[in-house]
């Protein structure tokens, strides 16, 4: 988890001074360069889907999604994005019923709707100018989580190495058809940074499918909620930011939600397989 926010942290410095397609440019371009390093030969063979459609699919949802989430976080603190970030579980629930036809019972519902409610305690619609800033994380929180569903849908034909290809090759094709009108000359920092938001995008989820294939989901999902704390000293440290107390309170609002609702689809399953 601390890689993610190394990868936020650097995106949102970059933020500061490049246009974001070029940033977003940066994060594919790079990660798609260490993937095919790494598999050499195999390249070719492993991007070969038996769910190319799909693919496509979930390939544009993760594009778009990193592009809604450098875009906030150029508006609003690192924490607070992050934070608003963890609905995207808590949304993976809520649209599984209608998209994948599974049944949520009424006590996820209650769950669902209270990780809402943490969302409005941090956004506070009526105060300030935070509401408008919020909507970027927000639209990024629903995208990711329809990457997830495609992402678990398309496990059923492709293997995770042949979905971890096959993002980073999209969105650098499709970014390097849209950069061009937006560059700006980086300078030798900023070229760093660019490369190294790259390769923490790839290291990140590289390790993220490496520890679900290790350990059971109930041991993993549970540290993703630790971004906040590194999110928030890191924020501290790098930006000067500190997050104010409704941020705090809404963010255990939607961890607990979250929580939550993952009990009881462990406690739904096992009903189901006794």
């Amino acid at each position: 988890m601390f890689l993610f926010v190394c990868l936020d942290t650097n995106s949102k410095y970059l933020a500061q001074t490049l246009p974001i397609p070029q940033v977003v440019w940066a994060r594919f371009m790079f990660h798609f360069v260490l993937v095919a390093l790494l598999l050499r030969g195999r390249f070719m063979p492993t991007i070969k889907s038996r769910a190319p459609g799909l693919q496509l699919v979930r390939s544009a949802l993760l594009a778009t999604t990193t592009g809604l989430f450098v875009w906030a976080l150029s508006l609003v603190q690192l924490a607070e994005a992050s934070t608003i970030m963890f609905l995207s579980p808590i949304l993976v629930t809520a649209l599984a019923a209608p998209l994948l036809g599974e049944h949520v019972g009424i006590r996820r519902w209650i769950g669902i709707g209270a990780g809402f409610l943490g969302a409005m305690i941090i956004i506070r619609p009526g105060f300030g100018v935070f509401a408008f800033a919020a909507l970027p994380p927000l639209a990024a929180a629903l995208t990711n989580a329809l990457y997830q569903l495609s992402t678990r849908r398309v496990a059923d034909s492709d293997s995770p190495i042949t979905s971890f290809a096959i993002a980073p090759l999209f969105g650098t094709a499709l970014m390097t058809v849209v950069v061009p009108f937006y560059w700006i000359e980086p300078s030798l920092t900023e070229w760093i940074l660019m490369v190294t938001v790259g390769l923490f995008g790839a290291i990140s989820h590289y390790c993220l499918i490496r520890a679900f294939d290790a350990a059971p989901a109930s041991a993993v999902i549970p540290f993703g909620y630790t971004t906040l704390i590194w999110a928030v000293v890191i924020g501290f440290l790098v930006f000067g930011e500190l997050p104010d107390i409704w941020t705090f309170v809404g963010a255990g609002v939607i961890i607990t939600s979250g929580l939550y609702i993952f009990h009881r689809e462990r406690v739904t399953k096992g009903k189901q397989k006794a």
